[in-house]
């Protein structure tokens, strides 16, 4: 599969920093033994993109109302970087940044553009938009929504927007299809396969077993293999993006 085109067109002289996504959240560091990434899933998705990072610290206080001036913004550093990057457009709670960037995409390719995936702010949440980038003229903004009155703070250098390429106009044509499993017999093999073997894995973490103690976890997944040690066909366990060039 040949990957798309993203072409960045900066409409600002100095636009906010793009940058490849990172894995690591801070909640997932303060889990015991950092347990959270050993689910391969979250930390994968987490890199699945690129950041657009916040150059000026910020905080926006939400009244509760629907005006637009019911949002005020104050800068936490330099005033006049912070009126280019973050207004109160919408109103209704909405909290409205500027990306610094026109994007395009390759033919039938869109952006899905949203908070960094897994990264968790109180009192405000960002709002997912799918964009038609392989056509679009103009740029789109970056939106988050206010889940209760109060104030919220945004410190330099965190993202305040994720983008992810994804096949938009292939969507159409995916035709979900519900089975049951006996109607794939090598399929049916392997998950019952898995369940006994989980199963088996969990009751010797329960009983303190020294080799299921020792192992902590079951590293099928992490892997990249089944329950027989059959290899998958593509797998990762650590995904890292290419930086944008000139």
């Amino acid at each position: 599969m040949d990957a798309p085109d993203l072409t960045c067109y900066r409409t600002e002289d100095d636009p906010p920093e793009l940058v490849p996504a990172r894995a690591e959240r801070e909640w997932m560091d303060l889990t015991d033994q950092r347990y959270a990434y050993r689910c391969i899933p979250l930390s994968i998705a987490n890199a699945s993109g690129w950041e657009i990072i916040l150059p000026c610290a910020l905080s926006a206080t939400w009244t509760g109302g629907n005006l637009k001036s019911d949002i005020q913004i104050r800068a936490l550093g330099d005033p006049a970087a912070v009126a280019r990057r973050a207004v109160s457009h919408f109103g209704h709670g909405v909290l409205t940044f500027h990306t610094g960037y026109l994007f395009r995409t390759s033919p039938g390719w869109a952006l899905w553009c949203r908070g960094a995936p897994n990264m968790l702010k109180h009192g405000i949440v960002a709002l997912d938009g799918l964009v038609e980038t392989d056509w679009l003229p103009f740029p789109f903004t970056m939106n988050w929504r206010f889940t209760r009155p109060g104030t919220v703070r945004f410190a330099q250098g965190e993202p305040f927007c994720f983008v992810t390429p994804v096949p938009h106009a292939l969507y159409e044509s995916i035709e979900p299809r519900i089975k049951t499993l006996s109607d794939d017999a090598e399929l049916k093999a392997a998950y019952e396969k898995w369940t006994a073997s989980r199963t088996d894995f969990n009751a010797g973490l329960a009983r303190r077993e020294p080799e299921a103690v020792k192992q902590g976890w079951q590293r099928h997944y992490v892997k990249g293999t089944g329950p027989a040690g059959e290899g998958a066909g593509f797998h990762l366990s650590r995904r890292k993006l290419k930086p944008p060039r000139a």
